[in-house]
């Protein structure tokens, strides 16, 4: 069958696409994945500069014949999703830095709709506390990264996707959304609200899609920090692996399909993407 015959495996290929938290976890997987699904524009952004040139560079090692042909990686300036009195600005100025690339690449000045799809995956680390120690600002501070930078990156960013279906943006909730932990009460109400959110900008975003991935535990590098020790990281992992119907902790590469599907499937809309190994179920 002729390359340009092909329906399923090309959908994403010359798309432009960004991942906002892109240098790690979750997000570099989808990297990972949209440089292998032929992508020509990925854009990257994380809130640390020196994480993005790393990412950049572990990218382009990685896949050395496709970022040299095939797929245009950029690193944009790094962008403070924490900072409350500039948040809408930060990410204004986030979009204003794709327009400017894409324009010295070449599109025509002043032409906003250059992106096929947005990945918000940043997070910050959460706020586990016992509820009597969780104070105003300290649950404001929850959901500044994980629930209002997202709106606020939907707000925006859709100016500068093409229009139609064929265009998306995928949110990244938990399974803590829907599955209560103990002193997870600061974090839980803002992931359980991006599920209405995931709703209402689909309606009001329409045609261009919005969904969102609720992922459960997955083995990536962020557990590094909680664990110096690899028989106790790997002991933990045992232990989630028993609270999920799978029998193992999530991986990366299997995670990141969920965002791929997102993208793809023009039909989906408005809709949660579980990948949790089968924890809501035990």
């Amino acid at each position: 069958m002729a390359p340009n015959n092909r329906k399923y495996t090309t959908k994403l290929a010359n798309t432009s696409v960004l991942v906002i938290g892109g240098t790690s976890g979750i997000g570099y997987g989808v990297a990972e994945a949209l440089i292998e699904n032929a992508v020509a524009n990925l854009y990257i952004s994380s809130s640390q500069q020196t994480r993005i040139d790393d990412a950049i560079s572990r990218l382009k090692s990685t896949y050395p014949d496709e970022t040299s042909t095939t797929t245009k990686v950029i690193g944009l300036p790094a962008v403070d999703l924490a900072d409350e009195p500039n948040l809408e600005s930060n990410i204004k100025a986030l979009f204003e830095a794709i327009a400017s690339e894409s324009s010295s690449s070449g599109v025509p000045s002043g032409t906003k709709p250059v992106l096929d799809h947005i990945v918000f995956t940043s997070g910050d680390s959460l706020g586990i506390k016992p509820l009597d120690d969780v104070d105003l600002s300290f649950f404001k501070r929850c959901g500044m990264v994980r629930f209002f930078a997202p709106f606020f990156v939907a707000k925006y960013g859709r100016h500068y996707l093409k229009p139609g279906p064929g265009s998306s943006i995928t949110l990244t909730t938990g399974g803590v959304s829907e599955k209560p932990i103990p002193n997870w009460s600061a974090i839980a109400p803002w992931m359980t609200g991006l599920h209405g959110m995931c709703r209402g900008l689909a309606l009001e975003l329409k045609p261009i899609r919005v969904n969102l991935v609720s992922p459960g535990a997955v083995a990536t590098e962020l557990w590094d920090a909680s664990f110096t020790d690899p028989d106790a990281k790997e002991a933990a992992f045992a232990m989630f692996g028993k609270k999920m119907a799978t029998g193992a902790i999530g991986k990366v590469e299997d995670v990141a399909e969920s965002y791929i599907y997102a993208m793809k499937d023009k039909n989906v809309t408005g809709t949660v993407l579980r990948s949790d190994g089968g924890s809501f179920l035990l």
